[in-house]
């Protein structure tokens, strides 16, 4: 049986004002939908899709439940979360290499 990871992943604009929270099996497929406009809803009319922040996870379980305990979290607990790995707000997505 496979093993797969699993990944929750925080998403801004360009101008860091709006967040997206989502989890996905295949970070890099996932992201790069965002970035091409494939998703159609939030992400594609808030132009969301500058990857800031993720974690990787082994259970699907375990990966949903801190997706929601992260949509409760006010916007300053979020950039603490972010600005803890990733002062700048830079764009992970190119230096992702996760296979």
């Amino acid at each position: 049986m496979k093993k797969y990871n699993y990944y929750v992943y925080i998403l801004t604009n360009k101008i860091n004002t709006v967040l997206y929270i989502g989890v996905t099996n295949n970070l890099i497929k996932r992201i790069y939908q965002h970035k091409t406009k494939v998703v159609n809803g939030f992400t594609e009319k808030y132009n969301v899709n500058k990857l800031v922040y993720y974690e990787i996870y082994n259970d699907i379980n375990v990966a949903i439940e801190r997706e929601k305990q992260l949509k409760t979290w006010n916007r300053n607990w979020k950039k603490r979360l972010i600005e803890k790995e990733n002062k700048d707000w830079n764009d992970l997505y190119n230096s992702l290499t996760i296979v």
